[in-house]
């Protein structure tokens, strides 16, 4: 069953994405007509997004300097990269996966698990505290959006057909995260007590 749910995630952020593709190719909007677009689009936005303040803050053009254009449309602007081919999916380092804004540490490889949806997923964050969720209406569907609780860069969502003790599936992005393996971790401590 859990196959078939990421069959259908899968097919349907494919879908998406071609859409997104098409609709950029199509010819650019008359001024009035952009104008009431952006209009329309900054009311939804402002509607949705929760009117949370978090710990560490950027504005968008700092956040543009110290991302690479992939890493802010996941992380600032909640976009998702593609399955399968994305650096994490099939990572099977021992280690921590951390926030690729900020730093917060957010996942162990412990909780890491092959979900067959073709983005590195996880049974349980390392503490609830460390993500926040948020209603996620895009893409014609309800999902629970999760976000970095330090920083609220978007990382990916959750599905509730997850394996046991949760039965949740933290889907996210590779992009939206670094890895910190467990022997780097070791060195840094090393170099700490020298």
């Amino acid at each position: 069953m859990n196959m078939k749910y990421a069959i259908i995630a899968s097919t349907v952020t494919v879908a998406g994405l071609l859409l997104i593709t098409f609709l950029k190719a199509t010819p650019a909007p008359s001024p009035l007509e952009a104008e009431a677009e952006e209009h329309v689009i900054q009311t939804a936005v402002q509607d949705t997004m929760p009117e949370e303040e978090y710990p560490f803050q950027k504005s968008e053009t700092e956040w543009k300097e110290i991302l690479t254009d992939k890493e802010y449309r996941i992380l600032r602007e909640s976009g998702t990269e593609l399955p399968w081919v994305n650096e994490y999916n099939g990572n099977k380092k021992e280690g921590l996966y951390v926030c690729g804004a900020c730093g917060q540490k957010l996942y162990s490889s412990e909780h890491k698990y092959e979900s067959g949806s073709g983005w590195p997923s996880f049974w349980k964050p390392l503490a609830d505290s460390l993500v926040g969720e948020r209603e996620d209406n895009s893409l014609w569907m309800t999902r629970t959006e999760i976000v970095c609780s330090n920083c609220g860069s978007h990382l990916g969502h959750v599905f509730d057909d997850g394996p046991q003790p949760t039965g949740l599936r933290y889907c996210m992005n590779s992009a939206a995260m670094d890895f910190i393996g467990d022997d780097e971790m070791a060195s840094s401590e090393e170099s700490k007590d020298m």
